[in-house]
């Protein structure tokens, strides 16, 4: 296996590591609002998180930015819990073609997120000659890993909303709310407190 696929994968497992599920829980809460038919909103949603989570991925990485490990896996959950009650606030996608709060949300709190795997990252890459290629492979596995965890809960949305006549606004105030909830549970086993 070469390099580029091997950070590729870590990247995929990364994002897709149920005991790492707090991405998972972030981008339910960002996607919640969305059916399938809004799926070009919900790419360009989860890019805007890859990016935001590429970027200070990349800086940690590159040893230019520099952030308490703590405070970070506390503010990871505090990043879930905002977006979800939002999401409970406002259980509709914003209708215009202005600039959606789930935008700004997704870029800015993607920043935070990136920041939390940056050690372990930095660890691995140290062996790099390069690091730019094992930079990229991984965050190309992750926008891959969000856009499959998307497509399943774009089907689940399908299936309970569209065929089994779940009411859409009941459906996002359910993913919303446990999503929120599990958030307070994380927020309160952080070790900043």
């Amino acid at each position: 296996m070469n390099s580029f696929e091997l950070y590729f994968r870590l990247g995929l497992e990364h994002i897709l590591d149920i005991h790492g599920y707090d991405h998972i829980l972030f981008v339910l809460a960002l996607c919640a609002v969305f059916i399938p038919r809004d799926w070009r909103k919900v790419v360009i949603l989860v890019t805007a998180f890859t990016i935001g989570h590429s970027l200070t991925l990349a800086l940690a990485t590159f040893r230019l930015i520099s952030i308490n490990s703590d405070l970070i896996e506390f503010l990871i959950p505090v990043t879930i819990a905002i977006t979800a009650f939002i999401t409970i606030l406002r259980p509709k996608p914003a209708s215009g073609k202005g600039l959606s709060i789930n935008y700004v949300f997704a870029l800015f709190f993607g920043l935070i997120h990136g920041l939390g795997f940056s050690i372990y990252l930095r660890s691995l890459l140290g062996k790099e000659a390069s690091i730019w290629q094992p930079l990229l492979a991984f965050n190309l596995g992750l926008e891959l890993g969000q856009l499959v965890i998307v497509g399943i809960f774009l089907l689940a949305t399908s299936i309970l909303v569209g065929l089994a006549g779940v009411s859409r606004k009941e459906w996002t105030l359910v993913v919303a709310s446990m999503v929120f909830g599990v958030a307070l549970m994380l927020m309160l086993e952080a070790k900043y407190w």
